[in-house]
């Protein structure tokens, strides 16, 4: 089940829930208002899952960052987000799409015990400017049934846009395979 926004709330009260900073002015119904970070980065190549796609840092001009059509960008929230307890869900918010800026694509299921601050997938389909800091999304914790295992994976262990590492997954279970 879904927390409600008075739950989640009281869940970062009690430390259940880590939104930091927290702000009650943020707080929906079902979800509360994240905030887009400083760094963002343009991906160069995602051709070759194998390789490590190349980022280039987006300048802040006049406190803003212009995000052209179909480029993909990583951001990260501002707030450091997550818990022990609920499972994550970080979606884009529907104002933001639209005006052509998808958030959040493929990646909005976090684990338990991931606490950090998220990458964030950003695609717009029209140039667009993002302002770090502006409320780019949304966060929404569900209740987990059955024994919880804690999040252990390298992305949980960063606070800035961290690209795929897709590819050394895929190299670390070949090499598993051949040792079978």
């Amino acid at each position: 089940m879904i927390l409600t926004g008075q739950a989640i709330t009281e869940a970062v009260r009690d430390g259940d829930i880590v939104i930091d900073p927290f702000d009650d002015d943020r707080v929906n119904p079902n979800s509360y208002n994240y905030r887009l970070g400083p760094e963002i980065y343009r991906v160069e190549s995602g051709l070759d899952p194998r390789r490590d796609a190349v980022q280039e840092p987006v300048e802040t001009v006049d406190g803003r960052c212009l995000l052209r059509k179909g480029q993909l960008y990583l951001g990260h929230t501002l707030e450091r987000i997550g818990s022990t307890r609920y499972v994550t869900s970080l979606i884009g918010r529907s104002s933001v799409g639209r005006l052509g800026l998808f958030v959040q694509l493929s990646a909005d299921l976090g684990h338990c015990g991931a606490v950090h601050r998220w990458t964030l997938e950003l695609l717009p389909a029209l140039d667009i400017y993002v302002y770090p800091g502006q409320i780019i999304g949304q966060v929404s914790f569900w209740t987990a049934t059955g024994d919880v295992l804690a999040y252990r994976g390298w992305y949980g262990r960063h606070d800035r846009p961290m690209p795929s590492k897709l590819h050394r997954n895929d190299v670390r279970q070949s090499q598993i395979r051949e040792l079978q």
